[in-house]
């Protein structure tokens, strides 16, 4: 499996033949160096509702026919929206012809705002995990320190590689990530998003790295590693 790592939290990878993005936000994503004309994809997965997540999916789902999967509120809503969508909930677990998605816990918060400044609740935020025949990874979403991190690493890894949030301020910061990492997730490469997109997450990964016994990739945008 080929992932490549676009910043923030927007994660891209092929499988079985399928090209599938995870929270595009690409336009307003001064980390990213791809445009969104650039975006081939046959389905779009988001684990929340925020703006700097779902950012450019509508787009790119209507462009592509691309199916949208995500947590049931968050999937009604982009269906008023004329996307295809695939609903699920926290805990459940669906394949698709690129392998299979299961979608698990996170703490954080879950909205979005519409351009003439409605704001929408959109469920649950979640992480999910990807698997095909080969590999496994983890996209922790955006989410605080919690304990069953443990039990969802105990119960679904091992991973090939995590995803990890870590600008602190709306997610994890560092020592939290580093704890989850160290003590709590059953992965072989640990990859730390959601960072240095604003001020408010700006953060020195090499401190990261510093804290962390185990491998740490930290990936420029268009970075792709094969697991």
């Amino acid at each position: 499996m080929k992932i490549t790592y676009y910043g923030h939290s927007v994660v891209y990878f092929e499988s079985n033949g399928k090209k599938v993005i995870i929270d595009p936000f690409i336009s307003d994503n001064g980390q990213c160096n791809i445009s969104v004309e650039d975006v081939e994809v046959d389905y779009i997965i988001l684990t929340h509702g925020h703006n700097d997540h779902v950012g450019d999916t509508v787009e790119l789902a209507k462009k592509h026919n691309a199916p949208v999967i995500a947590v049931n509120e968050l999937a009604n809503l982009m269906a008023t929206l004329d996307c295809e969508v695939v609903n699920m909930g926290i805990g459940g677990q669906k394949s698709f012809e690129f392998g299979t998605v299961k979608f698990v816990h996170a703490f954080h918060s879950s909205s979005y705002e519409m351009e003439d400044g409605t704001v929408h609740y959109t469920g649950m935020p979640a992480g999910v995990i990807v698997s095909n025949d080969d590999a496994k990874f983890y996209h922790m979403g955006d989410t605080g320190l919690f304990g069953d991190i443990k039990l969802i690493s105990d119960m679904y890894g091992p991973f090939d590689a995590t995803f990890v949030p870590i600008g602190d301020n709306f997610t994890m910061g560092i020592d939290d990530a580093a704890y989850a990492v160290n003590e709590m997730l059953n992965t072989d490469l640990a990859i730390p998003i959601h960072y240095n997109t604003f001020p408010p997450i700006e953060v020195d990964t090499d401190q990261f790295v510093n804290k962390v016994d185990k491998k740490v990739n930290v990936l420029k945008s268009g970075d792709s590693i094969d697991i």
